[in-house]
């Protein structure tokens, strides 16, 4: 048990380089957002490719991360009749959850669109949008996020194991802190880099923020 708390941990520290790397994907979308939006009204310029890989880096960003929420225990949880067994029924019902509908999702999703990415590759199977960008990346951005979701699953299943023999803490314990905006944010003044950058990323994240609100509001 305690070598598999170790894999666990190995596990652990994958999944959180992996995540703190994909929160610069939010800095890439928004500097590639801002120049297409400038060079279309500036210049009426405008090229699908920048369009396709925002969608790109969006795909990225969600697919990639998965298993760095499960780490954060940032994923929803319904513990509405869940919360009232004690934390040693909860372990189990979370053990049960991972083992029945997490691993075997996962399973099927890579083994259906593995030969997916596959095929793409080697047909070089592009857009259908004039100038647009080569598919096989982004579709296999599905088999390797679910893989790392796995992953990290295999490192809770772990310790939530280890919690129920008295060999570690809290699994289900949340170690998030700071928001993704304040992550990034963080990030970026370790490696010094301009305020004025700092200041446009905040004003994208407020403005994608308001924007959801107002369309919440509308409906």
């Amino acid at each position: 048990m305690n070598f598999l708390l170790q894999f666990s941990r190995l596990i652990d520290g994958i999944t959180e380089r992996v995540g703190r790397a994909a929160l610069w994907l939010v800095l890439i979308a928004v500097v590639i957002s801002a120049s297409n939006a400038i060079m279309r009204k500036a210049f009426s310029v405008s090229s699908n490719a920048f369009l396709e890989i925002q969608w790109y880096l969006f795909a990225a960003m969600f697919l990639l991360t998965a298993g760095y929420t499960m780490l954060r225990q940032g994923h929803v949880k319904i513990d509405v009749i869940l919360g009232r067994f004690s934390k040693h029924t909860q372990i189990k019902v979370e053990i049960f959850g991972i083992l029945v509908f997490l691993m075997p999702f996962v399973i099927l999703v890579i083994s259906l669109s593995w030969p997916l990415v596959i095929q793409a590759y080697e047909s070089g199977e592009m857009s259908e949008n004039a100038g647009g960008l080569i598919r096989w990346p982004v579709y296999a951005l599905l088999p390797i996020g679910f893989a790392l979701l796995g992953l990290q699953g295999l490192s809770e299943l772990i310790k939530r194991v280890g919690f129920l023999k008295g060999l570690c803490v809290d699994p289900t314990r949340p170690v998030q802190t700071k928001t993704a905006e304040e992550e990034l944010a963080e990030e970026i003044r370790k490696h010094e880099v301009s305020p004025e950058v700092i200041d446009r990323v905040e004003d994208a994240v407020d403005m994608v923020a308001d924007r959801a609100r107002e369309e919440r509001a509308d409906k």
